[in-house]
């Protein structure tokens, strides 16, 4: 990994931690922006950069790489649709007070969950993490420091981003952490894949998603719902933010919605085997 790369990464933790969550949030923030264009957009993303193409109402859309072209890789971003099943899945980049709510919503709906947390999230909010795990939510890896993974080329760093999250993980609950991987941002590389393979972790992309991330500047209700129930569509694997007040507000509602619509909630050790083409 080149000095300047270790010497931001270490720079952006010290900062993290003196400053506190407010820095993180807006830190973790400005990270997301680069991909809202991405994420949502009307044409597919560049290469790099998870993105999406919505063409039909209800069908599952169309990804910047192939469900079977990801399958190689051990990688997802969409689960089975040939069933109304969906993926529920939390990035969780620092606790913003929210969380708790979001939990008490998937446990009324015995809804199975993954959440993707970094480091600070599991130093900050330890309990919650714990909660997580023994409610039976899987709780992912998001790396240790959110940092751009498509950046990083050298092996040896970019398991260190995943193992120093593992370790903290196991000291915090007792439990080894799940191989499931989600690249921060969504941005990636055909290398980054390989490599999480290689670690035997699973990459986990998503099918749905919305702009929620901002803290400051959140969706309404019904915007949040104009988006995540006429694209939501069979095997998807939907991608939310436990820092979104308008997702802790909505949760219960939303999932009330999409079982009367006829879906079912499945954990993401229930993907099926990836069918590389």
């Amino acid at each position: 990994m080149p000095h300047f790369h270790r010497k931001a990464l270490l720079t952006a933790a010290v900062l993290a931690l003196c400053l506190g969550a407010p820095f993180l949030a807006r830190l973790y923030q400005s990270g997301e922006a680069a991909r809202t264009a991405a994420a949502m957009a009307a044409v597919p993303a560049s290469a790099g950069n998870w993105g999406l193409s919505f063409q039909t109402e209800g069908e599952p859309p169309v990804g910047n790489a192939g469900a079977a072209e990801l399958a190689q890789y051990n990688a997802y971003f969409l689960g089975d649709t040939s069933q109304k099943v969906l993926y529920l899945t939390f990035d969780c980049g620092y606790e913003n007070g929210y969380t708790a709510q979001i939990l008490d919503a998937l446990k009324a709906h015995s809804a199975p969950a993954a959440f993707f947390v970094v480091g600070h999230m599991v130093e900050s909010a330890p309990d919650l993490v714990r909660r997580m795990a023994e409610e039976g939510h899987i709780v992912g890896n998001h790396t240790f420091h959110h940092p751009d993974m498509s950046a990083i080329s050298d092996e040896a760093a970019f398991q260190a981003e995943l193992s120093a999250l593992e370790t903290l993980y196991q000291e915090t609950t007792g439990q080894v952490m799940p191989r499931f991987y989600r690249p921060p941002q969504g941005k990636y590389s055909e290398e980054n894949l390989r490599q999480a393979q290689a670690l035997g972790y699973r990459t986990v992309f998503w099918s749905l998603a919305y702009v929620d991330w901002y803290a400051d500047d959140q969706p309404s209700r019904e915007e949040a719902f104009s988006k995540l129930i006429p694209r939501v569509h069979n095997g998807a694997i939907v991608l939310l933010h436990s820092t979104s007040a308008t997702n802790a507000e909505i949760l219960d509602e939303l999932l009330t919605r999409w079982e009367e619509m006829g879906y079912t909630f499945a954990s993401l050790e229930d993907l099926p085997e990836p069918q590389p083409g």
